[in-house]
């Protein structure tokens, strides 16, 4: 723990969809005196993303799906171009991750490669998303994807060219931030030129 942070108090704000508290707390800065902040937290929980991708065809399989925040910040469609994604509802970011490929693309995956970890926005979110790559082979389709009906999803599967992608982060097709992310590990790394 950090001995210049002291927690003094955590309100629950929401507890709707996820959680969202009012923490207050001292912070003593390296030189100065310790000062009472406060900030609103919101907990989500940790997440999962993964970018499939197929070599000899020089595809990604990317989901499109309405996205309520985005809406409200001037997407006017409120579609969002992301990777496959999810939270994590059991402790191993590997099978979650598997399982989500499942449920969103209908392609059931073996294995996986964990590239790192990251806050996505550490200034107001506690999630940490642990970011993936996989190959993909048409015979590893399982269904038609497209999320589950009790969640409320509707996702769109795509299978679109690679370098095509990297244009539409460019031109502000693609702005979801975890997808940027793969997408730019995948051409940095040579697993599709």
């Amino acid at each position: 723990m950090n001995p210049k942070i002291q927690i003094t108090k955590t309100e629950l704000l929401s507890d709707n969809w996820y959680l969202l508290n009012k923490v207050t707390y001292e912070f003593t800065p390296e030189k100065g005196i310790p000062e009472i902040q406060r900030r609103e937290v919101f907990d989500r929980g940790n997440g999962a993303a993964i970018l499939l991708y197929n070599k000899e065809k020089q595809t990604v399989i990317l989901t499109r799906q309405f996205r309520l925040p985005t809406f409200l910040n001037g997407n006017e469609s409120g579609m969002m171009i992301e990777v496959c994604a999810g939270m994590l509802d059991e402790k191993n970011s590997e099978d979650c991750i598997k399982r989500e490929t499942e449920e969103e693309t209908g392609y059931r995956i073996q294995e996986v490669k964990k590239i790192f970890e990251a806050y996505m926005s550490p200034g107001a979110v506690t999630e940490i998303l642990h970011f993936f790559t996989a190959e993909y082979q048409p015979e590893m389709k399982v269904s038609e994807g497209g999320g589950l009906a009790a969640e409320h999803e509707y996702i769109e599967v795509l299978e679109l060219d690679f370098n095509e992608t990297l244009k539409m982060v460019y031109s502000g097709d693609i702005k979801d931030a975890k997808t940027i992310m793969l997408l730019l590990h995948a051409k940095s790394e040579g697993l599709l030129p």
